[in-house]
């Protein structure tokens, strides 16, 4: 089961006790220090049994010296506002955070990414997600569409009623509740491929819930999926486009999370999730339509085979990276269009999911 995320008291005791340590050593006449895990990929481990990317325990440090004196004052003064915003019980977006820092005098931040940064650090520090620090994210959620009726306070909403539209999940996903008998989650790349899957109500046919996440899934998306699967137990499988990208940015992300983030994995992870394609056997099964692979896309393969410890870890994945390194070909989710408009429906979906052992983990 997803383990419960802090609540806004949790995080307003964790930023008291560090900033009482700095208050402290700087009694006593020492350089104060800030300490958090070092956010990368050579810093976490895997495995079945906990089914995310999990730290290793390396750290680094961010001491006041001349030449750290703004970032670590711009690290204690987003603490701070982390502080404010949950004794008043209010949120700011990320953006929001950036043009608050134009009261911090030098200490403001220069650019968004300076500012996202430094949350990310604090996040890490903390050991929460930045979502119960105060500080909501601005990327859209992603879609659903299909058999779940999602309850969030008072209102139900049925996401068989939208039409041509979709639900689109909120930023903030703890407080909702589901109610469905679907059979499955159908997590999908693309918004055109969810459309179409939408359009012909795929859901209604499959007895299932579809869900889009655009690209990269937001990370409340992946915390929708999961609080989801793991309430109502029910499976989940995935669907991107025949590439390194969809495979090592999108799905490793969703299912394992990844290394800059993997204070928070275990909140914003998919660890149940199967891969159903487009693997590179389906490029060849299906005579896809190709494109060649870019010099980006092949330095992604080798680096998810030499470095990635979920690719290492599953031999399958290993093996798919490098077919796909030796056919020097990628293929998207729209490629089955070239048999028919709705192929993917008809023929595709069906023959995959009566068919798991060509999935991959």
């Amino acid at each position: 089961m997803a383990k419960k995320a802090k609540d806004r008291k949790q995080v307003l005791e964790e930023v008291k006790h560090i900033a009482s340590d700095v208050y402290k050593n700087i009694l006593k006449k020492k350089a104060p220090e800030l300490t958090m895990p070092l956010r990368s990929l050579s810093n976490v481990t895997y495995s079945d049994k906990v089914g995310f990317f999990e730290l290793l325990g390396k750290l680094k440090s961010r001491t006041l010296t001349a030449s750290t004196i703004k970032s670590f004052a711009q690290t204690l003064l987003l603490m701070n506002e982390s502080k404010r915003l949950a004794k008043i019980n209010d949120t700011a977006s990320k953006r929001e955070a950036y043009y608050i820092s134009k009261n911090w005098g030098d200490a403001r931040f220069d650019s968004d990414d300076e500012a996202f940064t430094v949350m990310d650090d604090v996040e890490a520090m903390l050991q929460v997600n930045r979502e119960q620090m105060g500080f909501l994210p601005e990327e859209k959620g992603g879609a659903v569409a299909g058999k779940l009726t999602v309850v969030d306070g008072k209102d139900k909403i049925d996401c068989t009623k939208f039409g041509s539209g979709a639900y689109s999940i909120p930023s903030s996903v703890e407080h909702l509740q589901f109610q469905t008998n679907a059979k499955f989650v159908l997590v999908v790349e693309t918004s055109a491929l969810f459309q179409r899957l939408n359009n012909h109500k795929y859901w209604n046919k499959a007895n299932c819930i579809v869900v889009a996440m655009g690209g990269v899934p937001t990370r409340s998306t992946r915390r929708f999926i999961r609080r989801l699967a793991d309430d109502k137990r029910i499976p989940v499988y995935v669907f991107t486009d025949g590439d390194p990208y969809g495979y090592l940015n999108i799905y490793r992300t969703l299912k394992v999370g990844s290394g800059n983030a993997a204070h928070i994995n275990e909140f914003f992870c998919v660890p149940q999730a199967k891969f159903l394609g487009v693997t590179p056997a389906d490029i060849e099964n299906y005579k896809l339509p190709t494109h060649p692979l870019k010099d980006v896309d092949i330095k992604r393969l080798k680096d998810g085979i030499k470095n990635d410890p979920f690719i290492k870890h599953h031999k399958e994945w290993e093996k798919a990276l490098q077919k796909m390194y030796k056919m020097k070909k990628r293929a998207e989710q729209q490629a089955f269009a070239a048999h028919s408009l709705n192929y993917v429906i008809d023929v595709y979906l069906p023959e995959k999911l009566k068919n798991p052992k060509t999935w991959l983990p």
